[in-house]
């Protein structure tokens, strides 16, 4: 490592000291929040790029927006915006080092045009290049160029901090991400390349991609005389693995207990279509369970005087006829109810139009 490599490394040292940070979560993190700002750089640069220009005299825009392009004024309109007032730790890493932008802005931003590469990576020390990690920057699992080989996630990767363990995506497993995980076979594999693809749903294990090549069958399924896993119907079995009032549906490795219709007091399937048998206060009608109107029935089932029959879903219930009342357990006439009450109820437009006429008689 050059002097110049060893004090870059020294000064970003004491900047994460600066911060309190010590573990590889924060060493990430600082990362994070320089890459935050570098993007709202960025985006700032885009934004003053033709700013207060677009009409006129355009050879007097052309001389001004020069001097604007480069102004220390346009450099302060773009830093302002880099950070939400909120944010402590972008607003710290701005102040903490405005000088260096100072710095990139006027002498360094030709030869240098990457602001991330220059500013987080070589100047103040908290990110890596991408494919590496930790405080020197070593390479990943796998190379920098394809880390864990392209197969999964490297820890800290393109920061200070991390582990440099790789994190396998779906389908992958192992140290280095070449091996195949359980329900995936090996389509191909060297040393530095590997391709994993799922197995047929039906495989717990296998070494291709249909349910023949199975080398386990996954629960639920069961080999068939051609050695293929086919779908065990356990709403077939005898008996059946549901409750009374339940009917059985079969999915793909399993299957699924479902609460009949409340018409059935059995059944094979959902609705009242389905039932075995019909429950209680319901009557089957070409094959379909139907409401029983108790209160039309040959024998009334509500025989207490001045009692009236109401039907509802699969029953019925007894009432005190319009104007009478339960009293003791007996339906007595209200106080102050009269023959009109007894009778059909008047249309209360009706009866509004009759109250009228009265009042017009009597004056």
């Amino acid at each position: 490592m050059s002097l110049s490599d060893t004090i870059s490394l020294f000064f970003g040292l004491l900047f994460v000291l600066s911060f309190g940070y010590g573990n590889p979560k924060d060493l990430e993190a600082l990362c994070s929040t320089c890459k935050q700002i570098i993007d709202n750089f960025d985006k700032g640069f885009e934004k003053t790029a033709r700013k207060n220009f677009g009409g006129g005299n355009t050879a007097w825009e052309e001389r001004k927006l020069s001097k604007y392009e480069t102004s220390e004024i346009r450099l302060v309109e773009i830093l302002e915006g880099v950070c939400e007032s909120s944010s402590f730790e972008c607003n710290h890493m701005v102040e903490e080092h405005e000088e260096h932008f100072e710095t990139w802005w006027f002498k360094r931003k030709t030869k240098h045009p990457d602001l991330h590469k220059w500013f987080c990576i070589e100047t103040i020390n908290v990110c890596c290049p991408k494919g590496t990690f930790g405080p020197d920057c070593n390479s990943c699992v796998g190379g920098s160029e394809r880390p864990c080989h392209g197969n999964g996630r490297c820890d800290g990767d393109g920061t200070r901090g991390g582990s440099g363990k790789c994190t396998c995506d779906p389908g992958y497993e192992g140290e280095f991400c070449l091996d195949c995980a359980e329900r995936y076979y090996s389509e191909e594999k060297n040393d530095t390349f590997s391709l994993c693809k799922e197995c047929h749903s039906s495989c717990t294990t296998c070494t291709g991609a249909t349910n023949k090549d199975c080398s386990d069958c996954r629960d639920g399924y069961q080999e068939d005389d051609e050695e293929a896993c086919i779908d065990i119907d356990e709403c077939s079995r005898d008996p059946p693995p549901c409750k009374d009032k339940e009917y059985c549906s079969n999915t793909d490795g399993s299957y699924s207990c479902n609460v009949c219709d409340s018409r059935c007091a059995g059944c094979k399937g959902p609705g009242p279509g389905n039932c075995l048998t019909c429950a209680e206060g319901y009557k089957d009608e070409e094959g379909t369970c139907t409401d029983v109107d108790e209160c039309e029935l040959p024998d009334a089932v509500c025989t207490e005087e001045n009692q009236e029959c109401v039907n509802t879903n699969g029953s019925y219930k007894c009432q005190c006829a319009r104007g009478y009342e339960k009293y003791d357990g007996v339906c007595v006439q209200q106080a102050g109810s009269d023959d009109r009450q007894e009778g059909p109820a008047e249309d209360s437009e009706d009866l509004k139009s009759e109250n009228i006429l009265t009042e017009h008689q009597d004056l």
